[in-house]
């Protein structure tokens, strides 16, 4: 198998070119506004004419490119690909989260939505995260048993497999099993979040036996990690399936230790869930459709929202990432995450008044809010009425065949490692996705997100995502696979992305690299990365934007498709993230 690789290249332990990690190398900043060398070509994508994955770990995306080279389609290598991170990326990567998965498949021109987000156990209820005086109580819901919803990626990788796929189970789990057996050498990247989260992932003892050595340091660079009771759980997923998970020897010990510590998941919770297959949103921008994640995502609908919005001003001639196309990105995005607090949760316990919010006439109606002169308080900005008009740690990939079939995936434990907490005897993580409820209205989650009613605690319900896997089609056919982690800021990284390829004609890699900002209406803020122009920036202060500087923002995997070819784009934000083509 032959791997394409970017035209620079840095020294890893395998001696692979990671795919984009260009802004390092650079003079500046890797997020510093540089027009002129986003336009010149010196940031080139991967390309292939075959076919391409990005994701944020180098021997995830080996695998998937693999997979596609033994004749295997998009689907059978997201699978592979998905299964391989909750190996080799345990603070995102799972078999004890859930996620979203969208689905093209050329064959029937069909594009799909696989909702596998966790569901709260049928014990769940709507106080259970208040103390004695009605306050929220962190500690429970993010790190504490209760913290943990039903799992769904299992559920849903196998459905994905069992109807779009064309290998067997144990085929395309094959790496992820060996990954785990025979273990693998730590990365810089692995080794970094595992001392930043040291005190987190030693709380518990079957955690620190995994991840710690007997001196009780994290692991290091090139130290094997072996995780053998995990590889145990995915020879058991590879043979039984979906009852080798959800119903026999895995479930009984998921259970035993909510049993022992609190927790609520018991086998019925298991047994029942579904992943489900779902509509995806659709809107269009400058003559593209778009389509993305429906509800219990906010992400596609108020990545619609806001595309809609800035549809109305001629971005291009602004300038990329110019004080006026800052300033109008800004608001748009207040305008949307406004409308998220009232309007989003599950669709199976609220009406989401989708066809709204993804509007045109809605978006008109929102666009003449924003002043071009004036940045809008938060505080003068209340959630709109879409009715009328009816008619931080997450990780993704995205990956493109030669048959015309792409899939964009984003699934995440919540936060990073989620609640810290490993089953015993089975090596998976457990997700705290619970705090992704509205705990109390109004009260900021571990994002700072704010909601309401839509978005309480209820059996059976999924919380509220910002995940946002993304397709982007040109005259019918797949063009861009995109999607990021990063929380709340996941939406926003994903719109930018688009910007910057349909409005500043970026090629992939420079659309990746470019300087990002987020606003999220609460609190009132304006972040920006490192690197903002300083006449942009003093712009923007001009008009009453209180600037934030801010961490690197999200980590966008993306794969376009032209007739040519493939190419592909993995974050540098990322320290190992890769792309590659076969």
């Amino acid at each position: 198998m032959r791997f394409l690789k970017n035209q620079f290249r840095k020294a890893l332990p395998t001696g692979v070119a990671v795919g984009l990690l260009l802004g390092l190398f650079c003079g500046n900043a890797w997020g510093q506004e540089s027009p002129a060398l986003s336009s010149s070509g010196r940031f080139q994508p991967v390309f292939s004419s075959n076919g391409m994955v990005a994701t944020q770990e180098e021997q995830a995306t080996r695998i998937g490119a693999e997979i596609l080279d033994r004749g295997g389609n998009a689907v059978d290598a997201a699978v592979a690909v998905g299964f391989a991170l909750a190996v080799t990326l345990p603070e995102a990567g799972n078999l004890g989260g859930g996620g979203f998965m969208l689905v093209h498949m050329a064959r029937t021109g069909e594009t799909v939505a696989i909702d596998y987000r966790e569901q709260a156990p049928a014990a769940a209820r709507r106080d259970m995260f208040l103390d004695a005086k009605k306050n929220p109580d962190p500690e429970k819901s993010r790190f504490h048993h209760l913290s943990a919803g039903i799992p769904g990626t299992v559920a849903g990788f196998l459905l994905a497999l069992d109807r779009y796929g064309t290998l067997p189970l144990i085929e395309v789990m094959a790496p992820a099993i060996r990954l785990a057996d025979e273990g693998f050498p730590v990365s810089p990247s692995l080794s970094s979040t595992l001392a930043e989260e040291t005190e987190l992932l030693q709380r518990r003892p079957e955690t620190r036996k995994i991840f710690f050595k007997e001196n009780g340091g994290p692991l290091q660079p090139r130290d094997l990690l072996v995780q053998k009771d995990l590889a145990r759980t995915l020879r058991e997923i590879a043979v039984e399936g979906r009852t080798g998970f959800y119903e026999k020897r895995i479930a009984s010990d998921i259970v035993r230790d909510m049993q022992a510590n609190g927790g609520l998941i018991a086998l019925a919770d298991l047994k029942n869930y579904r992943a489900v297959l779902r509509d995806p949103v659709r809107g269009t921008y400058r003559g593209y459709e778009i389509v993305s994640m429906p509800p219990p995502s906010s992400g596609g609908i108020h990545l619609i929202q806001m595309l809609n919005i800035l549809e109305g001003f001629p971005l291009a001639n602004f300038g990329y990432n110019s004080g006026k196309t800052l300033h109008v990105m800004a608001e748009t995005m207040k305008l949307a995450y406004a409308d998220r607090s009232r309007h989003l949760g599950d669709p199976e316990f609220w009406h989401v008044p989708a066809p709204g919010l993804i509007s045109k006439t809605y978006a008109d109606f929102l666009r003449g809010k924003i002043d071009l002169n004036r940045a809008r308080p938060s505080r003068e900005i209340q959630p709109g009425n879409p009715i009328p008009y009816e008619g931080r740690e997450t990780t993704h990939f995205s990956i493109m065949d030669n048959q015309g079939n792409a899939v964009s995936n984003t699934y995440s434990l919540n936060t990073r490692y989620g609640s810290g907490i490993v089953v015993p005897g089975t090596g998976i993580l457990l997700n705290n996705t619970m705090d992704d409820f509205s705990v109390k209205p109004g009260v900021p989650n571990a994002y700072g997100l704010v909601g309401g009613k839509a978005n309480e605690v209820a059996p059976g319900k999924r919380p509220l995502s910002s995940m946002c896997p993304t397709l982007v089609f040109k005259e019918g056919q797949p063009f861009l696979a995109t999607g990021s982690p990063g929380g709340s800021q996941i939406i926003t990284t994903t719109l930018q992305v688009i910007l910057n390829v349909i409005d500043h004609g970026m090629n992939l890699a420079a659309a990746t690299n470019g300087l990002r900002i987020h606003h999220q209406w609460l609190p009132d803020e304006l972040k920006v990365e490192p690197g903002l122009d300083p006449r942009a920036k003093r712009y923007l202060e001009e008009r009453g934007h209180p600037l934030v500087v801010s961490s690197p923002m999200g980590a966008a995997m993306s794969v376009i498709g032209t007739k040519e070819g493939f190419y592909g784009a993995a974050d540098p934000r990322r320290p190992g993230s890769m792309a590659a083509g076969y």
